[in-house]
């Protein structure tokens, strides 16, 4: 079994910075693929990036050019950084894990998930 924590989310100004990590309990992290997902009120949940094991990452077309994600296999965790946010991305963001090297989009191939993270663009 899998635990994810995620953190760091908050409210942040248009144009500001977040960075929400994510903490895995799992000895093997560095077999896991992680992806990132966000859901707005009354949206369907969405992909917004996703990092394989070999470090390889892959962004959403809104993540493009403004958000990076990272792991740290030392550390059990991964990162998303948001630069640029938004208000429309208000949303509750959630990490998840795949048991698979490769880069998933299809949030359908996460087998664990964070509880969410709520970030609140906002001035």
């Amino acid at each position: 079994q899998v635990q994810l924590v995620g953190s760091g989310g908050g409210l942040v100004q248009p144009g500001g910075s977040l960075r929400l990590p994510c903490a895995a309990s799992v000895r093997t992290f560095s077999t896991f693929s992680m992806g990132w997902f966000r859901q707005s009120p009354g949206k369907e949940r969405e992909f917004v990036a996703a990092i394989s094991t070999s470090d390889s990452p892959f962004y959403g077309d809104s993540a493009k050019g403004r958000f990076t994600v990272a792991r740290d296999n030392a550390k059990n965790t991964a990162y998303l950084h948001m630069n640029r946010l938004e208000r429309e991305e208000t949303a509750v963001y959630y990490c998840a894990a795949a048991p698979d090297p490769d880069i998933m989009t299809d949030q359908r191939k996460y087998a664990y998930w964070g509880q969410g993270t709520q970030v609140t663009v906002s001035s």
